[in-house]
């Protein structure tokens, strides 16, 4: 009964895959240059004309068409997407997230709770607000920590009012925080930013709506990726927090710390070791085995595989299990270490909104 259950399923996903299919190529026929923007010759952290090329990738995880590029100011060592997509491109290779093997899922209640607790020394606030809260499943978990606290969520996605019917938040605002910042000024007592300033167009004008929105003394809470992780190095393009084409930012930490001083905030709080998330080399030999594998089907190719293409797959995809297993678990097993060192993959920042002078 499971084999016909499974085998009902994965027909229904090809008909599902099929029917979007002429949709999707229409639209890939008029090419993927008009998704991204200019190049631009200057950083856009530090204004330096001193670039490098950090990284050129595909998409790795939906295997959309397209090339795209990360450069590093030599003088800051910011690091961006250069052409940046145009936001008609974000919206198209952001769709369909969920497809491929990418970092698994987002929805991690421990690691909730370790963020939400990291509040605590802080007091109790009345208000916070979830920017990037997507279902809000972040507000869900952290009302167990601040049971007094009403958690509102902030999303361009329909997904926040979804967040809203299931009440795991009280209200929800869609649309970009530096649009609705001026509705919302001196609203919350703490503004969450949870692996959200990585996608954003302005990380900096991100930060000062985030200042309009808090109230005096409120705190800014950030988790990021640290680009100085020794695995990017390492693994290079598998590295899963580059996390291309959606990542338009990578800020090494001292220049978000200096940053947000220059915008009226005080550093209360910086941690690179519980920020961590060990992925690195579980999802960097996925990502890697995925790509040697035969193509999946998705409306974005121009043929379905066929039914040898699909059982070399999924007989691939089965013999490499133990492969990515035994890299999962050397994450696990190596995390006490590597939080502790500069291979940590993330960090986190908690920011004082300092009284208007």
């Amino acid at each position: 009964m499971p084999f016909i259950q499974q085998a009902v399923q994965q027909a229904a996903v090809r008909q599902a895959v099929a029917e979007r299919r002429p949709a999707c190529l229409r639209e890939l026929a008029q090419g993927t240059d008009r998704f991204h923007e200019p190049r631009r010759t200057d950083c856009p952290w530090c204004g330096s004309e001193r670039l490098r090329l950090r990284l050129r990738t595909t998409d790795l995880v939906q295997h959309k068409p397209g090339t795209f590029v990360l450069e590093e100011c030599l003088d800051c060592c910011h690091t961006f997407q250069n052409p940046r997509l145009t936001p008609e491109g974000r919206a198209f290779y952001r769709r369909d997230a969920q497809d491929g093997p990418g970092l698994g899922a987002r929805y991690d209640a421990k690691r909730h709770l370790a963020i939400a607790r990291a509040m605590l020394p802080f007091g109790e606030p009345e208000s916070w607000l979830d920017v990037g809260t997507g279902q809000a499943r972040f507000p869900e978990v952290a009302r167990d920590v601040h049971p007094y606290t009403a958690f509102d969520g902030l999303d361009e996605g329909a997904a926040v009012l979804e967040g809203v019917r299931a009440g795991r938040i009280e209200e929800g605002h869609r649309g970009s925080l530096t649009e609705l910042a001026p509705r919302l000024a001196g609203r919350y007592d703490v503004l969450s930013m949870l692996h959200y300033l990585e996608r954003t167009a302005d990380p900096r004008e991100e930060l000062a709506a985030a200042r309009t929105v808090l109230r005096p003394g409120g705190h800014l809470l950030i988790e990021a990726v640290d680009p100085d992780s020794r695995y990017a190095r390492l693994l290079g393009r598998w590295w899963a927090s580059y996390v291309q084409p959606q990542h338009l930012h990578l800020m090494p930490l001292g220049n978000l710390l200096r940053g947000l001083e220059g915008l009226g905030y005080s550093v209360a709080a910086v941690d690179r070791r519980d920020a961590h998330v060990p992925v690195d080399l579980g999802t960097g030999v996925a990502l890697a085995l995925e790509h040697s594998l035969p193509a999946a089907d998705q409306p974005w190719r121009a043929r379905p595989p066929g039914g040898l293409q699909r059982a070399v797959r999924t007989g691939l995809t089965w013999g490499s299990a133990p492969v990515v297993g035994a890299a999962r678990a050397a994450d696990r097993l190596l995390a006490p270490l590597t939080r502790r060192t500069r291979f940590a993959n993330a960090y986190r920042v908690i920011a004082r909104r300092n009284e208007d002078e």
